[in-house]
């Protein structure tokens, strides 16, 4: 009799432990997907004031049709990117394309002066520090849960409860780390 109850309490802890991993591993995979959702929301904000700007710079400069071709690419290529990966690589491209569009604007004095072009700075700005703050969220939320992942005892059967890979981490591309280095300044 006392074997069993022994038995039994060992199963019952095992069920525990299993639960609390398991419990623990989709809280930390739900976090990551919100937390992926709240950069996409942001990065889509940015994208939808792209046109507007593009619009507004288009109307002082027009002969710079390649850098509004080109912006258009990159926010093109930034709205079809899937997952943490495509979406750094977009974001490089996107940042670059960017950086051109502000270089245009900087030869005219006029088009920054204008109250249309100053709220749309103001927008985007504040958008730059909302994906900034969701990607140090994001990529905290995806440390945690790949470390969860592999420390032990959880690493034992974290394959066995349907977690079987890393979380990709929202990196900065190197395009990116170059605008960050050498950042666009917005305040005209």
């Amino acid at each position: 009799m006392t074997v069993l109850i022994i038995v039994g309490v060992v199963v019952v802890l095992f069920i525990i432990i299993a639960a609390a991993m398991y419990n623990g591993l989709v809280r930390l995979n739900q976090q990551a997907n919100e937390a992926w959702s709240d950069i996409t929301v942001q990065l889509k904000r940015r994208y939808d004031l792209i046109p507007n700007l593009v619009n507004t710079v288009k109307g002082y400069a027009s002969h710079e049709k390649t850098v509004y071709e080109d912006v258009t690419k990159a926010r093109a290529n930034a709205l079809n990117a899937q997952g943490p990966a495509e979406a750094a690589k977009a974001e490089g491209g996107f940042q670059a394309a960017m950086k051109s569009l502000f270089a245009v604007a900087e030869n005219y004095p006029d088009l920054k002066a204008t109250e249309n072009f100053q709220e749309l700075q103001t927008q985007l700005t504040d958008t730059e520090d909302k994906i900034q703050a969701s990607r140090r969220f994001y990529n905290g939320v995806v440390r945690d849960f790949n470390t969860k992942r592999k420390t032990f005892p959880t690493n034992i059967f974290a394959g066995l409860l349907g977690f079987k890979s890393d979380k990709e981490y929202f990196e900065v591309g190197e395009a990116e780390a170059a605008a960050v280095q050498n950042p666009v300044d917005v305040q005209f």
